[in-house]
């Protein structure tokens, strides 16, 4: 299915606005080859941070922020990035007779896509900064951890948990994966907060690095590394985040 997404493909920008270049994926073709069980063992959201959003007002003039876009992960459908950057692209052009009514329209169509209401915040430059500063993450970073490591494909066998019942925050920055179309990589930080027996943080941090040459979405990366830890470790409680960085203006 994603071989018939923008992903990939050499494409120009719209002129016009044009909601039908939003691609929606069935979240359930991820999960299901991961053995994600129904009704979700889980609850979140996709976070979209999307830094180049421009349009013009009745007069012609352009008008600029920051929209955060935020996608229930028990949707349906989550929305392709590549169709995304060029919808919201496409509105640039496109006059509006307030921010309010740009705000409207970006939030019908990306929930028409999705299947699902989608919360939208636009952040305009003169008032709003929260978007540009991210908070530090919380917790204790591994990556500090002497390791070694043999395999770059996803491993979870090192994950384990023996002991002593816990409530600690790990977090790393060494996590990357690669998009499953175009293999451009994709750079994050994780987060783990969990309740249960005590963790071993070098094999967290090995299963983490393990993803290196791994391809899926970021959703799918997420998602598959809550069922690992779940399986592998079983907490009381689980909470896993993930911070991806900028790449075409997402």
């Amino acid at each position: 299915m994603l071989h018939h997404s923008p992903l990939g493909r050499d494409l120009g920008y719209a002129r016009s606005y044009d909601p039908d270049l939003l691609y929606p994926i069935k979240r359930s073709l991820g999960r299901d080859a991961i053995g994600v069980p129904r009704p979700l063992p889980f609850t979140g959201d996709d976070v979209w941070t999307a830094y180049e959003l421009s349009w013009l007002d009745c007069r012609g003039k352009p008008g600029v922020a920051v929209a955060e876009l935020r996608i229930a992960a028990d949707s349906d459908y989550l929305i392709e990035s590549k169709s995304l950057k060029l919808y919201l692209n496409s509105l640039s052009a496109t006059r509006f007779t307030d921010v309010a009514a740009v705000h409207r329209l970006i939030e019908r169509d990306l929930s028409g896509a999705a299947a699902r209401p989608v919360q939208v915040r636009l952040y305009l430059p003169e008032h709003d900064t929260e978007p540009l500063a991210a908070a530090p993450l919380q917790g204790t970073c591994i990556d500090g951890l002497t390791v070694k490591i043999e395999t770059y494909h996803v491993d979870p066998d090192t994950l384990c948990a023996t002991g002593h019942v816990v409530d600690e925050t790990l977090y790393s920055h060494l996590f990357r994966s690669n998009c499953p179309v175009t293999g451009q990589p994709d750079w994050a930080s994780v987060m783990v907060h969990y309740r249960g027996p005590r963790m071993s943080h070098s094999g967290l941090l090995r299963y983490l690095v393990s993803y290196r040459e791994h391809a899926a979405l970021h959703e799918q990366c997420v998602e598959r590394i809550f069922m690992d830890i779940l399986a592998h470790c079983r907490p009381n409680a689980l909470s896993v985040y993930a911070r991806f960085t900028r790449r075409g203006g997402l």
